[in-house]
């Protein structure tokens, strides 16, 4: 070994000349000047199809559903077209593909749509399993429909109950879960279409529906006699709904992450539909950048235009008015107290990282 040494020694001393003498760097390979495998793959993708293709419910009011002329709309729907709308600069260049609950995994691991913002809670195992979560654009939790006439008020009440749930969903899971530890037995009445749930329902089939509490809403709103029907005061679990993208593609998450926090900073700033182009010479520095009146809020990074975030916001408006153009005073579905998804400034829990 010591024979070696001298040997080794003029090896590293003729690397250190080198080096001194401005020997070039490796150059980086293409991957890295490019990005991690896969980068940039579904944003070329899409622009070179021209459309989104965005999995969606088309039977859930207020959400996902048709229509009197037949068009998806919703706020789910709207979060689909504010993409299109910051990557295409169309609102409608969407394709908007029709899945079940259970269909929600299947089609992101396949990669057979770009975007799924159909409601779909944000768990630890799906996030592993399924494609990668974005940010929390509903906060919502489970809980029970019941027939006002049933007197059933608490878990202990539907010992025995036949209870009608979505198959394949977090819903079923934490349904077993409540009632095993509050010691009730029921019988599970199960389908994997929601719509046939409450059909199901309806009919008269189970004593109880339960799911989450926003679309518990949705339904008890198209009823005959919606009076004859009280979602009980009780949330059993935490359902943060998160639109969700195919794994593998991080510039792609970015993008859909930023627009989403492009809605959410809008409202705070007070952008709106209405007043993009008045408000890109606002005196707010922050509110300029976010409408891409100056400055670089990583755009370049992720293939956008400077004024794609303007162009989502001018499309669908901010988060308040996408929440109100369905759920508030006079909105095309149901009244829904916005609670929980307020913004953090009035109490709730809506928040967004700065667009800069």
């Amino acid at each position: 070994m010591r024979k070696l040494f001298p040997v080794f020694s003029l090896v590293i001393l003729a690397s250190l000349i080198l080096a001194a003498c401005g020997t070039p760097a490796a150059t980086p390979t293409a991957e890295a000047a490019s990005g991690p495998q896969g980068y940039g793959t579904i944003l070329a993708r899409v622009k070179e199809r021209g459309k989104l293709v965005c999995g969606v419910h088309n039977e859930l009011l207020g959400f996902g559903y048709l229509d009197e002329n037949g068009r998806s709309v919703g706020f789910d729907i709207d979060l689909c077209r504010a993409v299109a709308a910051a990557v295409l600069g169309d609102a409608e260049a969407i394709e908007p593909v029709t899945i079940t609950a259970a269909d929600r995994g299947p089609v992101l691991q396949t990669a057979e749509v770009d975007l799924v913002p159909r409601n779909m809670t944000w768990t630890s195992k799906r996030d592993a399993e399924w494609g990668n979560f974005t940010w929390i654009m509903f906060y919502d939790g489970q809980g029970f429909l019941v027939r006002t006439e049933e007197n059933i008020e608490t878990l202990e009440d539907m010992d025995g109950a036949a209870i009608c749930v979505t198959t394949g969903t977090t819903t079923e899971k934490n349904l077993a879960t409540a009632l095993a530890d509050a010691g009730v037995t029921y019988e599970a009445v199960t389908f994997e279409e929601t719509s046939a749930v409450y059909g199901a329902y309806e009919e008269g089939r189970c004593d109880v529906a339960t799911s989450d509490k926003s679309q518990l809403a949705a339904v008890r709103a198209g009823f005959q006699n919606p009076d004859e029907h009280v979602i009980l005061d009780m949330t059993i679990s935490k359902e943060p709904l998160t639109p969700a993208v195919p794994t593998g593609d991080d510039q792609w998450l970015d993008i859909v992450k930023t627009v989403m926090w492009a809605l959410i900073n809008a409202e705070e700033y007070g952008v709106t539909s209405a007043n993009v182009e008045e408000m890109k010479a606002s005196e707010n520095a922050d509110i300029r950048l976010l409408l891409g009146a100056e400055g670089d809020w990583g755009n370049a990074q992720l293939g956008l235009e400077v004024n794609a975030l303007a162009n989502a916001i001018k499309a669908v408006g901010n988060y308040g008015e996408l929440y109100d153009r369905y759920f508030g005073e006079g909105g095309l579905a149901f009244v829904l107290p916005r609670d929980l998804n307020d913004l953090w400034t009035n109490g709730g829990l809506l928040y967004a990282p700065p667009i800069k």
